[in-house]
């Protein structure tokens, strides 16, 4: 009946110690960039001070070590360094969120281990890639990870690089069973998913978009905040935006949007991270260096897209 399944969630919150907020990580987290020397090896100084730049310049969080941070070509130590790196820097001024999916669950719950005794406040964990499991392979993963931690999730669905969709009736579920299973970045793309996802989730579960320039329509359906690339240079624009939406400014909103969306696009000229971590660079004074292989530095035609994008919003002369 409702009445159990209410004392179950309501057990299961206090033997983990989640106390539902929404957004619950903050409005707007950033999808952090890893910085590299020119000899391919991770700046642990130049990440640190970038994540200075990130939380005064719109960020409320960070999101260290997905995919945009190039954890698929990162090891195992370097993730630790890199993350403890980060934590200490941070000090507890804003939720650190580690990437730490995989393709096996054995691996993925070895690395939220290892993210835990890190010190982070979160995991993002996406749905296994090339597998291509069904819905009950993706509970069941989920399921694995939850009971093997007690921090708070995010699951992270994004059809385009894992080969799979999480149907919104699988987080549902898995939101219903698992109190520390708190929001779902939704990158497929799909305004009508993300309808659905509302529809069928507990009114304080996250949903926060994945995709930068989708964010005012995810948000019109039901979205509470977003995990960005953009944010990696211009986290203000996109506060703005969604602050004038939750306080109903939708003209304002759509005007802003208008500015967004280009910026958002020119991040994607060629695979991310390649366009952002040029644009960080250019844009902060940061070095951030060039991607890791198999990813190659931005093209010559690629930069002058992207250049033209950053001088048209004023954010380089």
């Amino acid at each position: 009946c409702d009445c159990e399944k209410q004392n179950q969630s309501f057990n299961n919150t206090l033997e983990v110690g989640i106390t539902m907020k929404k957004p619950y990580f903050g409005r707007l987290l950033t999808a952090m960039v890893t910085p590299f020397n020119a000899d391919g090896s991770v700046n642990y100084a130049a990440g640190a001070d970038f994540a200075d730049w990130l939380l005064a310049n719109g960020s409320d969080g960070l999101v260290v070590e997905g995919s945009t941070g190039e954890a698929a070509t990162m090891d195992m130590d370097e993730k630790i360094k890199f993350m403890q790196t980060i934590v200490a820097r941070v000090n507890g001024r804003a939720k650190i969120v580690a990437g730490a999916g995989t393709n096996c669950t054995a691996s993925t719950i070895d690395l939220v281990k290892k993210m835990e005794a890190c010190g982070v406040d979160g995991v993002l964990v996406v749905g296994p890639y090339y597998n291509k499991p069904t819905q009950e392979g993706y509970y069941q993963h989920f399921a694995a990870v939850a009971k093997a931690t007690k921090l708070p999730i995010i699951v992270y669905n994004v059809p385009g690089r894992t080969g799979g969709n999480i149907a919104p009736e699988t987080v549902a579920r898995l939101a219903a069973d698992f109190s520390n299973i708190v929001a779902i970045k939704e990158a497929a793309g799909n305004v009508a998913q993300t309808a659905e996802l509302y529809r069928v989730l507990p009114e304080d579960f996250s949903i926060y978009s994945g995709d930068d320039g989708l964010i005012l329509p995810f948000m019109s359906v039901g979205a509470c905040g977003l995990i960005s690339v953009l944010a990696n240079v211009n986290g203000n624009l996109l506060q703005q935006l969604m602050q004038a939406y939750s306080e109903g400014r939708v003209k304002d909103a759509a005007d802003l949007n208008k500015v967004m969306v280009p910026l958002a696009k020119a991040m994607f000229i060629e695979s991310n991270p390649i366009p952002i971590k040029a644009a960080v660079t250019k844009v902060t004074g940061i070095e951030a260096g060039a991607p890791r292989l198999p990813l190659t530095p931005i093209s010559a035609a690629a930069e002058a897209k992207l250049d033209a994008a950053l001088k048209a919003a004023g954010m380089i002369k």
